[in-house]
């Protein structure tokens, strides 16, 4: 071959280029897609891209981050309405993993951002994405647009992130508007400001994980109502008199059959008991005994002592207290 000749990837036979593009990394493979109709035809072609993940981040920027199965390079998009950003980009190792970021300037970057990440869900043939972290007061004059986006391009999402960073812009319309409309798979992390009793967000049936750190709005009725294997409740206005009734319908297997692990905020241990498991049977664990009790994120801890109950089909639940807050793990 004439090294002063170019390599005509075209040229190749079609599993010749699906290795050659197996080499790439996304931001090759989309620049590859825009250098001509059969060039974007042949990147839609490879039958491994349904394998990438996409994580979309809507904060100061709108993010549209890209990454295979192997999850050693991740590239990101950065939509920015910062000029002197354009073309830019940087790349950073941590442990061996790269994370490499293009930044995109546009005057509207909203916009813009819902086109390119069109372009990318199309070359990947992605109908659900990974991840979605939306900071609700980033553009609030353009939430609605943005989650009407969502719901038309996006079949449903594994976890979801919202929050806030300013408590006196008002977001918990957008945010139930959000929960009603977006189909949340796995994981639900809300840290929006919500202290209206009436807010009707709906909460997505099944989720393996739900955190929500303002839980004002979480009363009985709705707690009988969430059905996630883990749950996390901060700031939450629920009674000692509701979480005894609760913890009664527990364990007559009427409510929560799945749930795994709860974790409230911090309470003392024998103050829980005498106030909620007063007419419950229960029993302290004395502190020299040691177990090692499922907790959130999968992970698992070691527990001294604790309060323990029955349920009628034989499952335990362990209360006990930690530097995060109070928590009950079922066994």
């Amino acid at each position: 071959m004439d090294p002063s000749k170019p390599f005509t990837i075209l040229r190749l036979p079609f599993l010749a280029i699906e290795e050659v593009f197996k080499t790439m990394h996304p931001f090759e493979i989309i620049n590859f897609s825009m250098i001509s109709k059969r060039a974007k035809g042949i990147a839609k072609q490879m039958s491994f891209s349904p394998k990438y993940s996409i994580d979309l981040y809507i904060n100061k920027t709108l993010d549209i981050m890209i990454y295979g199965t192997k999850d050693l390079v991740s590239c990101t998009y950065v939509m920015t309405s910062d000029k002197k950003m354009e073309g830019k980009s940087d790349d950073a190792e941590h442990n061996g993993y790269i994370i490499r970021k293009l930044y995109k300037y546009s005057k509207d970057p909203v916009e813009e951002w819902k086109l390119l990440f069109k372009y990318v869900r199309e070359i990947f043939k992605k109908q659900s994405i990974d991840a979605v972290s939306m900071q609700m007061d980033a553009f609030p004059e353009q939430n609605v647009s943005i989650i009407d986006f969502l719901k038309a391009n996006v079949k449903s999402v594994n976890g979801c992130w919202l929050f806030q960073t300013d408590i006196k812009i008002n977001v918990y319309k957008h945010t139930a508007y959000f929960l009603d409309n977006i189909k949340i798979n796995s994981v639900l992390f809300s840290n929006v400001y919500v202290n209206n009793v009436n807010f009707d967000g709906r909460i997505s049936k099944n989720l393996k994980e739900l955190y929500i750190i303002n839980s004002e709005w979480i009363g009985f009725k709705r707690l009988l109502e969430i059905d996630s294997k883990t749950v996390t409740l901060k700031n939450y206005k629920i009674s000692d008199e509701q979480w005894n009734l609760f913890f009664k319908i527990w364990i007559e297997m009427k409510t929560h059959v799945n749930l795994e692990y709860l974790e409230l905020d911090y309470r003392n241990i024998e103050q829980f008991r005498a106030l909620v498991l007063h007419d419950i049977p229960h029993e302290v664990v004395d502190l020299g005994v040691k177990r090692v009790l499922n907790i959130s994120f999968n992970d698992t801890q070691e527990v001294t002592g604790g309060i323990d109950i029955r349920r009628i089909d034989g499952k335990t639940a362990t209360f006990f207290d930690h530097y995060t807050g109070f928590s009950m793990s079922v066994h």
